[in-house]
């Protein structure tokens, strides 16, 4: 029998909110931004609730922010750890507004998917476990066993294992993704993409050919400690406030930073920190020392020329490099120096489109010290050469020494509040012949060893009909992912989609044929069982594992915690058929954090481990041992120079978040600190670029991207003048997620093209 498709958007309305721009801020935080955090969190949740929860947040006592992974002090402030953005983030979480069967019954899905994801995002929280059946329109309540059952029916139907994919987001706990993975593999994949594929995954590679672990080096402290923090191709004034007070220390000890971003960004200009006098009537703290505005993913350039520099003044001097460290602990010194030989500056000086006097200043900066910081997010990790951008950033580290010692090392920011916990406990596509062979001495079955499908071919998996199922372990998956059209496709595809949620979005309603929509426990929420309460862990981005327990009440009496929704499933699919009690197993954290132990190195005793501050994870770049890499010494990489040939009306694109916006969640239209309020379709360009197009203020706009002979279209987007390197553009996701290739990514992480994707544009006279 075939069965309609459903008339749903995949876009959602291309409608104009009503813009209003201002000059970009000058600084970022201070009292304005109390001001709007405390806005969104009475609005959501009123004022008791909130300033419970603001108190408990990022507590050792409390709960974990469910927002970016920035780690908490030792100390953390009495008067609230949080920033304007973690505030937000558990007003979204914790919202009094809620969604039943109600609304459902009220709302089709094809008309929800005509609202805006900022309408999706505030209807509500989810309150029970909802299904959309074939040929319907409208979600239906079904009971938690007969979801379950619904589940391991089509998982069943199925071929082979390898016709599922099981999906993991950033937000879920180290208990919720181990049991997530463990089933997975008991079923018998590896298709376990998750959204480190999508962000962090060339980090990732590059930390671990280069360094021998995925991970950053650094400890919070070695900001206190920094000579130079080089902040690249990340705003942590909106996606990592928090980081903010450590720069602000490094500045306070004398410390300098230098910021390397095609956007100047009010965050790392100027910091006001509310908690502080200076910070509430006083100018606050001068943050960049040095700005260079680089083109779009032309990093590696301006790297490039940097070393280049340094050497020659090293040659001179001798003292520039650590030829100690070098000697001691690098393999591949001269074939670099020999690599740098075959550029010129002036070649690199035009490509990266910095001025040379401010690459003189930095490098005469970086010619005296060595305890160097280097950070960086998606500006670096979205483009073809993802890698080679992480693996430049160590080689300035190697030829300095800045590793492995304190004040030094490398900082990726990771995204999400948990999204490295979850690839240390296992989620990974990746096979692993040690963890198989811990996971069957420690559970008694054989997982897997067929390598799995990561995020780019589980949609295309997906898109051709090789793979069936889909579900995801939170995430809102159709947003996140590239080529929009292309995933929704994808999706739709599906015999069934189902996820694991806290709140409504669009890949609810752009679904498989059949769709389940099982809500969860969030994280600020009491989690009882047989009325005592459990915590659960995270991992910080710096590699430390500490706990995590909710405080407030929950939605709805019908909310069941990740693990137990997990033990749901795999119960039902087994029916007490299996070596492992799932049931049993999902309800006992503390059972689970002992499997923990046993499987995943670091985490022996854990449950007493992670009360209070927590502990770190073994990082071998913090004890100089690179016994795992080629003559166990850490690797110098020879990069090739990004490639990027446009045409004279063609620009670079890089997607970006605004103020008001959290990965793919919408708190609001406005985006403060650069000016702009009340709208999100909007492309900053430079002046220069909009009068060779003849284009005015408030043009409207489509772009185009053209890859493999295949036309993609974002429309109708207000053209706004702003400081950007003449040639390149940018543009808020998920709206222009649709102009990225679902074929084209880094080499070898597979990261989606989202930082520089090569669009023409044509005005828009609808």
């Amino acid at each position: 029998m075939s069965i309609k498709k459903r008339n749903v958007s995949v876009l959602g309305p291309e409608t104009f909110t009503g813009i209003k721009l201002q000059e970009p801020a000058e600084y970022a935080a201070g009292m304005p931004a109390v001001k709007v955090a405390l806005q969104h969190v009475f609005k959501e949740m009123g004022v008791v609730k909130s300033m419970s929860g603001l108190f408990q947040m990022n507590q050792k006592d409390g709960f974990d922010c469910p927002g970016c992974a920035w780690p908490d002090p030792e100390k953390p402030s009495k008067l609230g750890e949080y920033c304007e953005n973690g505030a937000k983030a558990l007003a979204e979480e914790a919202t009094n507004k809620k969604i039943d069967r109600d609304f459902f019954a009220k709302y089709s899905v094809e008309e929800l998917s005509n609202w805006s994801d900022y309408q999706i995002g505030k209807s509500g929280r989810l309150t029970e476990p909802m299904v959309l059946k074939p040929d319907n329109i409208h979600y239906e309540p079904i009971s938690w066993e007969k979801a379950y059952e619904l589940v391991a029916q089509k998982l069943h139907e199925l071929e082979t294992p390898d016709e599922a994919i099981f999906y993991t987001s950033g937000r879920s706990s180290n208990e919720a993704a181990f049991l997530y993975g463990l089933f997975v593999r008991a079923f018998g994949t590896n298709n376990m993409p998750d959204c480190s594929n999508m962000c962090h995954e060339s980090s990732g590679v590059a930390l671990s050919e280069t360094l021998g672990i995925g991970k950053g080096s650094v400890k919070l402290e070695d900001f206190d400690q920094a000579d130079i923090v080089m902040v690249i191709g990340q705003n942590p004034g909106t996606n990592h406030p928090r980081m903010l007070s450590a720069l602000q220390k490094c500045k306070e000890n004398g410390g300098k930073i230098i910021s390397i971003n095609p956007l100047e960004e009010a965050g790392l200009i100027r910091f006001k920190n509310p908690q502080e006098v200076k910070g509430v009537i006083g100018s606050g703290t001068s943050l960049t020392d040095v700005h260079l505005q680089v083109k779009i993913n032309q990093d590696v350039s301006l790297l490039k020329v940097i070393q280049k520099k340094l050497a020659v003044l090293d040659k001179r001097n001798k003292n520039v490099f650590d030829h100690q460290f070098i000697d001691s602990y690098t393999n591949g010194y001269e074939e670099l120096l020999k690599h740098l030989d075959t550029y010129s500056e002036e070649e690199l000086i035009a490509l990266c489109g910095v001025e040379e006097n401010l690459i003189d200043t930095v490098v005469r900066m970086l010619a005296k010290k060595d305890k160097i910081i280097i950070c960086w997010a998606m500006g670096l990790t979205q483009h073809k050469n993802g890698v080679n951008n992480i693996k430049e950033c160590v080689n300035l580290l190697l030829l300095k020494g800045s590793v492995g010692k304190p004040g030094a090392g490398t900082c990726p920011v990771r995204g999400h509040s948990n999204v490295q916990g979850d690839r240390t406990v296992g989620i990974m596509h990746h096979v692993s012949p040690e963890l198989n062979e811990r996971i069957e001495k420690a559970f008694g079955f054989t997982p897997p060893n067929k390598e799995g499908l990561d995020t780019v071919h589980s949609i295309e998996a997906m898109r051709k009909g090789q793979a069936k199922v889909f579900i995801a372990l939170g995430g809102n998956f159709l947003s996140a992912a590239s080529d929009t059209h292309y995933t929704a496709e994808a999706l739709q595809n599906c015999e069934l989609t189902v996820n694991i949620s806290t709140k409504l979005n669009r890949t609810h309603l752009v679904a498989g044929k059949t769709s389940l929509i099982l809500p969860t426990l969030g994280r600020s929420e009491l989690d009882f069982k047989d009325g005592e309460p459990r915590f659960f862990t995270v991992e910080n981005s710096m590699g430390k594992v500490h706990r995590s327990k909710g405080m407030l009440k929950p939605a709805s009496d019908n909310l069941i915690s990740e693990p137990e929704i997990i033990g749901g499933i795999a119960n039902a699919y087994f029916k007490a058929n299996h070596i492992v009690d799932w049931k049993t197993l999902s309800q006992n954290y503390e059972l689970i954090r002992e499997k923990i132990g046993i499987v995943i190195k670091g985490f022996e005793d854990v449950n007493a481990k992670s009360k209070g501050s927590g502990f770190y994870l073994p990082n071998n770049v913090r004890n100089l041992d690179f016994n795992k890499l080629p003559n166990g010494k850490a690797q110098f990489s020879c990069c090739d120079l990004p490639e990027h040939v446009l045409k004279e009306d063609e620009l670079l694109l890089m997607t970006i978040r605004s103020h008001d916006q959290f990965n793919t969640t919408i708190y609001g239209l406005d985006d403060r600190y650069r000016g702009i309020y009340n709208e999100r379709r909007i492309v900053l360009m430079n002046v220069k670029d909009m009068n060779k197009r003849n284009l005015k203020k408030f043009d409207v706009i489509n772009m185009i991207s053209l890859y493999d002979g295949k036309e993609r279209k974002a429309s109708r987007f207000l053209v706004i003048p702003y400081s950007i390197p003449q040639g390149n553009i940018a543009a808020y996701f998920p709206e222009t997620n649709v102009l990225v290739p679902h074929n084209h990514f880094a080499d070898k992480s597979n990261t989606p093209i989202s930082k520089s994707i090569v669009v023409s544009v044509e005005v828009c006279f609808v």
